[in-house]
């Protein structure tokens, strides 16, 4: 038995005597949907999943940080949170919008609003929200907001709401905070070691945590769905990141691995990189491309047609 630690000094472990995952997995695999992926890796790549193949790289090995957040806007352009950065490229990979953290801060999560704005959270003391125009490159809005760990371990995911509010993941403080555009605290759930929370079509939040669960709660924080990494004994599952849910009601949640450990994947028994539960937990689809194509690993994942995609929809306050 192997314990390593991950960026955010949470504990996965891997047994080397055991099958990671069955041989044969459910689904489709790289056919099942249609999808843009991305993932915190050594090495900040991102690809487009078209027909099983991949359409569409971005592979940046001579930076720094790692992906942990990133959006595909419909008109082809990307946003993605890189730790040292927040970055928009388009489908050419020309870069049209950088935004570089100061030394000690980090960023890990963003989101488009409109054409002509960007939300994103930066992680340091102190943690802050920040609303900028890409046009002018400069901040419209900002404030504070509480955090109690060092930099690197505050917030890791932060999404908008169809109400116009901003939905923030504060891994170190356990809780997901909802905040208006003047930075008041509307709303607060004690979530352990949250990773991520995404806003529901329903109303309800579906959460990530360290502590190896993914929950759908409602905003009062009543559990609803409970999934513990412990209900499917046939994989090990050592950290899930964003989970969302898709068009048919499953939930897809991306299984990050860490590269930063001592272990390395091995090609004959390497871990699921994401997998789709249906409601009563049956695992129906699982993705293991860790070879031809070598896709890294997973944090997030996008599917290009899902009806529900709320990335764009959204506003903050009166900024749309």
């Amino acid at each position: 038995m192997i314990t390593c630690f991950s960026t955010q000094s949470t504990a996965q472990t891997v047994s080397a005597d055991k099958s990671l995952a069955p041989a044969v997995l459910p689904g489709k695999g790289l056919n099942q949907f249609d999808f843009f992926y991305a993932g915190e890796a050594k090495w900040r790549n991102m690809y487009i999943i078209r027909n099983g193949q991949i359409t569409w790289s971005y592979i940046d090995t001579v930076g720094k940080g790692e992906i942990s957040d990133a959006v595909l806007m419909k008109n082809g352009n990307v946003l993605f949170a890189h730790q040292y950065g927040v970055t928009l490229i388009n489908r050419d990979k020309k870069v049209l919008w950088k935004y570089n953290a100061p030394e000690g801060f980090e960023t890990h999560t963003a989101q488009p609003i409109g054409k002509e704005h960007v939300v994103f959270v930066q992680n340091g003391n102190p943690a802050k929200v920040f609303v900028m125009n890409i046009r002018t490159d400069k901040a419209v809005r900002e404030f504070e907001i509480p955090f109690k760990s060092g930099t690197h371990g505050q917030i890791r995911h932060a999404r908008l709401t169809k109400e116009g509010t901003l939905l923030v993941a504060h891994m170190d403080l356990g809780k997901v905070n909802e905040y208006d555009i003047d930075g008041k605290q509307l709303s607060s759930i004690d979530v352990p070691s949250v990773w991520s929370a995404v806003p529901l079509k329903n109303g309800n939040l579906l959460v990530a945590s360290n502590q190896n669960f993914v929950r759908e709660i409602t905003r009062k924080g009543r559990v609803v769905w409970d999934f513990s990494l412990a209900d499917i004994s046939d994989y090990t599952i050592t950290s899930p990141q964003i989970a969302l849910r898709l068009p048919n009601g499953n939930t897809l949640v991306n299984n990050w691995f860490n590269q930063w450990s001592n272990i390395k994947i091995d090609p004959n028994n390497a871990p699921v990189q994401a997998f789709e539960l249906t409601p009563d937990k049956k695992v129906v689809w699982a993705l293991r491309s860790w070879s031809a194509p070598n896709l890294g690993p997973s944090t997030t994942i996008q599917l290009l047609n899902d009806p529900d995609n709320m990335y764009e929809k959204v506003y903050f306050g009166n900024i749309k």
